[in-house]
């Protein structure tokens, strides 16, 4: 297992503070949904809507919310979601992977496809950018949860890969995705209530971006997470310290 090594940008989600709550309840909303549609409508038996709602209620969504949602995969409303993956480039050759939750296929296909047209992208073929990831699960805790050395015990102990530690960040725990629930029960048993539990597409390796790039890049970035129908992007970008900070002010 790999020990501390320092955080990249690799994956842009909904929960940036520049979000609008509602937005970020929406699509936790339709994850919840999907996820009870596609397994029982009891956490307990379903461990990736038990992931989904252990996601929604860390970033404080209401029970009568997470409910709902529930209900409307009972109700047969999810019938119409469908989970599509998009794959394309951007600046610099940057390797981009949307993922996407819609109830109509080809809106989806027309906007990712336009905003990549706009922002210096170009939208590729399936399995054009996929290779240059792996699939795991991603366990991530904040700084208060342990020491760097208790949470590589710990994720030793729960059968993780991969574990990287940042004072400020906190750790991210990876494991293989199959194991995804069994370890982040092992690790909730150890260290508490995970701050996110998901799966994510982690690049093998990172490009190097210039600074220009990187401005242009991060605007594609944020236009696909604008749209109502994304609900993840990962890039395997490589930033510099100082354009990280830029970016982000």
């Amino acid at each position: 297992m790999a020990g501390h090594s320092k955080f990249k940008n690799i994956q842009f989600r909904k929960d940036r503070q520049d979000k609008i709550r509602s937005k970020l309840f929406s699509k936790f909303s339709r994850d919840i949904t999907l996820a009870a549609k596609q397994g029982l409508p009891d956490p307990a038996a379903n461990s990736r809507l038990r992931l989904a709602i252990a996601n929604a209620k860390a970033e404080s969504m209401p029970k009568e919310n997470i409910d709902r949602a529930i209900k409307k995969a009972l109700g047969g409303d999810a019938d119409t979601y469908e989970e599509i993956r998009y794959e394309g480039f951007g600046p610099a050759g940057a390797g981009l992977i949307v993922e996407v939750l819609t109830d109509n296929r080809n809106r989806a296909a027309s906007t990712v496809r336009t905003l990549f047209g706009k922002n210096g992208g170009n939208l590729g073929e399936t399995g054009s950018v996929a290779f240059m990831f792996d699939r795991v699960g991603q366990i991530a805790y904040p700084p208060a949860a342990g020491s760097e050395d208790q949470v590589m015990e710990a994720a030793i102990e729960a059968g993780a890969e991969d574990v990287e530690s940042d004072a400020e960040e906190g750790h991210v725990i990876y494991t293989a995705f199959e194991e995804l629930s069994a370890v982040a029960e092992a690790l909730e048993g150890a260290l508490g209530a995970p701050r996110s539990t998901g799966v994510i597409w982690r690049p093998k390796t990172l490009t190097p971006v210039s600074s220009d790039e990187a401005t242009t890049l991060f605007k594609l970035i944020d236009a696909l997470d604008d749209d109502d129908d994304v609900q993840n992007v990962f890039s395997n970008v490589d930033l510099s310290d100082e354009d990280m900070a830029r970016l982000a002010g």
